[in-house]
């Protein structure tokens, strides 16, 4: 399929609020990943999300610019407008990876303050794996992983629902693509594995005590930083094995 065919039938689904046909440009273990919500999800769990924001507003999706691709890659701009005239326009980019005919990876990063061009800038320093170019060496990693350790474990931004690469590369103090590169290079993880993994560790100490907190399952996942139940269920499973209340039902009976 060509690219532009594949954005074509992408964005028509999008503008039918058709939540199914949206998900089937995803190959069936292809992931969507909503980078300023951090939050990523597979086939079935995007269709459940989107169901949810196609009932809440009629939105129109409108191509801006050219598609760029080559061969295993699209990445495109596009302005998303509301029904309601009293919501502004909303700017972003896709960044989409392909394993055949159906797209492995969909990065969205959208920011309605934001320009284009520097959407564009920032989804490629988001998703790019390819770092010969950087100049990032093994001691500017070794460096950036020191103030990611200490951000991570003294101020605990990972409990920050809104916190995004970008947001965290202005902490670190350098640029996107580096932030990536020493994430991916010196945690071997993505970046959305990366602060998850303190998340679930938090999220084990509330279930494991017996705080008011560990009584609900959504307060938890609010609390430790996720936006949603399903983010924090399959974060939680896919480090533990367990879902949190079966990890929850575990430790009480250790305890008993």
């Amino acid at each position: 399929m060509r690219a532009t065919d594949f954005v074509d039938s992408y964005i028509d689904a999008w503008n039918h609020c058709d939540a199914e046909g949206v998900a089937e440009h995803l190959v069936k273990n292809g992931m969507y990943c909503d980078i300023p919500q951090h939050q990523q999800f597979a086939r079935d769990e995007l269709v459940a999300n989107l169901d949810d924001f196609f009932a809440s507003e009629k939105h129109l999706y409108e191509l801006a610019g050219e598609v760029l691709s080559s061969d295993s890659s699209i990445a495109f701009q596009y302005k998303m407008s509301s029904a309601n005239p009293k919501s502004r326009d909303w700017w972003g980019a896709e960044f989409i990876t392909f394993n055949g005919n159906g797209a492995l990876r969909i990065t969205d990063y959208y920011d309605p303050a934001q320009s284009v061009s520097s959407l564009v800038t920032a989804i490629n320093g988001i998703t790019t794996p390819k770092y010969a170019k950087s100049g990032l060496n093994k001691q500017q990693i070794k460096s950036y992983k020191h103030q990611l350790v200490e951000l991570m474990d003294k101020q605990k931004i990972y409990l920050d629902p809104d916190i995004t690469l970008p947001k965290l590369a202005v902490m670190v103090d350098c640029s996107v693509n580096h932030l990536s590169q020493a994430v991916n290079s010196g945690f071997d993880m993505s970046f959305f594995d990366f602060v998850n993994s303190y998340r679930i560790q938090e999220a084990k100490s509330i279930l494991l005590s017996r705080h008011v907190m560990a009584q609900s399952i959504l307060d938890v996942s609010l609390a430790v930083g996720f936006n949603s139940n399903s983010a924090f269920y399959a974060a939680f499973k896919k480090t533990t094995g367990q879902t949190p209340a079966q990890f929850r039902r575990a430790s009480d009976s250790l305890v008993k």
